[in-house]
């Protein structure tokens, strides 16, 4: 029997957003729209003037995300992150701007991905393939939990992790290239990456597996250009997914930007209604809020505008969309996706019946932050 053919099993359903939590029980469509981005920032700290607190305070904005180093500028030193006392002081502004829960976002996995590092005062991580070689469930978990207890002190609440994909690509560098799978087993996959949503989900941070539908098998790396996985993926991928879904313990995931004209013969998998609605909640029963992985990486952006990569990403079923600014920073990207989002529902393009789903969506996970 095929995976696609099996019980559909699908996350926890979300609980109802607190009314006594709910910043405006009648929120306006800007408001709306403002909670599906994910926005990064230039900055150890911030000011009122400052275009984050403008988009939080002006737009709603959902979402932020950390980085500690300079991508689009090699000639900058540093970004959100100096010291353990800093980030805390940084998340703690930017929630105290917020009229509505503000998620703080991070790629801390562990290992070569890891933003907080023992260099600014954090703990050492170690990556998920050194977690799968041991493979110890239980030490999964404590040093899972090590990296959450680390976020909770830092304010930060969503961890954009574990990675679920499979390593069954020995030359895909981005996910072998950086050591970030678990194993290329997926059951060891998904018994390691449940262990590692157990403990954040103990000390209440959210997680956020990636990348759907599986990056493992790719040859390339999307943050680079376009990759097409239609000969290399398998629907093994798709297991550790299944079995988060299982668990309940997903409520956010991440997409990949990769293609594969066996899901969708015309869009990657980030912009296509056939991967995310067909396949991610029609078929496997998923529920929860979906994020786009960053727009601004080249397979993205090197191959569709602005405009109608955001209107092909929340077609598709796209929740959050995420600008993690780094790539090419433009400090009003915000704005400038904010005033697309704003303009394509006016003119009829999108419904703000489909805003409407996406908040409901995102609201209920905010429900859960401790």
């Amino acid at each position: 029997m095929t995976l696609f053919a099996r019980l559909s099993l699908c996350a926890s359903s979300p609980k109802i957003y607190s009314a006594r939590r709910m910043a405006d029980s009648n929120p306006s469509l800007s408001d709306k729209i403002g909670q599906m981005l994910l926005i990064g920032f230039r900055g150890y700290s911030v000011q009122d003037s400052d275009p984050v607190v403008r988009d939080i305070q002006e737009r709603n904005l959902g979402s932020v995300i950390y980085f500690d180093q300079e991508m689009a500028d090699t000639q900058l030193q540093g970004r959100n992150i100096q010291s353990p006392e800093q980030v805390q002081t940084l998340s703690q502004t930017l929630k105290a701007h917020a009229r509505t829960p503000l998620l703080v976002s991070i790629d801390q996995e562990g290992g070569r991905v890891n933003r907080l590092k023992s260099t600014y005062g954090f703990p050492e991580t170690l990556s998920h393939e050194e977690l799968g070689q041991r493979n110890d469930p239980k030490f999964t978990f404590e040093h899972a939990e090590t990296i959450a207890q680390t976020l909770v002190k830092a304010g930060i609440n969503l961890n954009l992790a574990p990675v679920v994909d499979l390593d069954v690509n020995p030359d895909n560098p981005i996910i072998k290239g950086k050591k970030r799978s678990f194993h290329s087993d997926p059951e060891v996959v998904a018994q390691h990456a449940i262990e590692y949503a157990r403990a954040h989900q103990k000390h209440g941070v959210l997680i956020c597996p990636k990348h759907f539908p599986g990056h493992g098998s790719a040859m390339g790396d999307t943050h680079l250009g376009y990759v097409d996985v239609t000969n290399t993926w398998t629907e093994r991928e798709l297991i550790p997914f299944q079995r988060l879904f299982e668990s309940g313990l997903c409520e956010v995931i991440m997409t990949a930007h990769v293609f594969n004209a066996n899901l969708d013969p015309d869009c990657p998998a980030t912009l296509s209604k056939r991967v995310l609605q067909g396949l991610l909640r029609d078929k496997l029963g998923y529920r929860g809020v979906i994020t786009s992985d960053d727009m601004e990486m080249k397979a993205i952006s090197g191959h569709y505008g602005l405009e109608n990569a955001i209107q092909l990403g929340i077609e598709a079923g796209l929740d959050v969309l995420c600008f993690g600014n780094n790539m090419n920073y433009d400090a009003n990207i915000g704005e400038k996706a904010h005033g697309i989002i704003l303009r394509l529902v006016e003119s009829g393009k999108i419904s703000e019946a489909r805003i409407d789903e996406s908040y409901q969506r995102v609201m209920a996970l905010k429900g859960k932050i401790s």
